[in-house]
């Protein structure tokens, strides 16, 4: 009877708390993107400055996705199946970006690769700027993705495959990499959906240069502080379906390796 009791008790409260924090703000947002009209909605979203910030924001974010792709599984990789000095140290590291005010970021960015750069490395309102800058707080997703099924991989397929002849390539191709891309695929995909949405850590070394630097979130402030709050909504909601899109054929895609991989198993 607890149970029972139980079970329709939690999904209301669920429910209501999802609605207080992101259905009801969502809703508000799309009625205000669409306040005048549907034309006004595309043409706010079609404005070439409009277009031009989502396209570098997409272009990037798709950038800084695949390199945490790769990079993010190396790390993984070593953390889980390498010991080295140190190595406490370096998980720790990876947390840094969740804790850290992305404000923070952009500073030491800026004051590292910026006009006085001390290194001679100068990514101020450039591009390159901002993939260092989305790099660094979308670091987490993949490797923190990876790291548990790393962990809970079976190493005796692995060495059952080393005693048959495979290489190491062919291995991890063959054995690893298949038991991985779920879990890459998912990590790949949080971190283009935080890069797209993306403000402090860009908002000092990118420069936001209309139609070259200049993020959507940058846009969207521009807009709010400029009183066109409905030009802001309507970028802002493009940005939204464009997340949920990729999150959503993502899960698809991850959902389908899993299944191969469970019926090969």
């Amino acid at each position: 009877m607890g149970r029972r009791v139980g079970r329709p008790l939690g999904v209301g409260l669920v429910g209501l708390w999802l609605s207080i924090i992101v259905l009801l703000p969502l809703a508000a947002l799309t009625v205000t993107s669409f306040g005048e009209g549907w034309s006004g909605f595309w043409d706010a979203v079609t404005a070439p400055v409009a277009l031009a910030s989502l396209r570098v924001t997409v272009a990037v974010s798709a950038v800084v996705a695949l390199v945490n792709a790769v990079m993010g599984t190396l790390i993984a990789w070593v953390l889980v199946r390498d010991d080295f000095r140190g190595k406490r140290v370096v998980n720790a590291l990876i947390d840094l970006p969740f804790a850290l005010p992305t404000i923070v970021a952009s500073i030491v960015l800026l004051s590292l690769y910026g006009p006085n750069s001390p290194v001679g490395i100068h990514l101020n309102a450039t591009q390159p700027g901002l993939l260092v800058a989305l790099a660094f707080v979308t670091l987490p997703f993949v490797v923190r993705s990876v790291q548990p099924v790393l962990i809970e991989a079976d190493r005796e397929v692995e060495e059952a495959a080393a005693s048959l002849g495979a290489s190491n390539w062919t291995t991890f191709r063959r054995v690893v990499l298949p038991t991985l891309a779920p879990a890459v695929i998912g990590g790949t995909g949080l971190a283009f959906a935080r890069a797209i949405g993306e403000y402090g850590s860009v908002v000092l070394i990118g420069g936001n240069i209309p139609r070259k630097t200049q993020v959507a979130s940058q846009y969207i402030q521009q807009q709010i502080e400029i009183d066109r709050p409905v030009n802001a909504a309507a970028v802002s909601v493009a940005l939204l379906a464009i997340a949920f899109v990729t999150l959503f054929v993502l899960r698809v895609l991850a959902g389908r390796s899993q299944r191969r991989e469970e019926d090969s198993a």
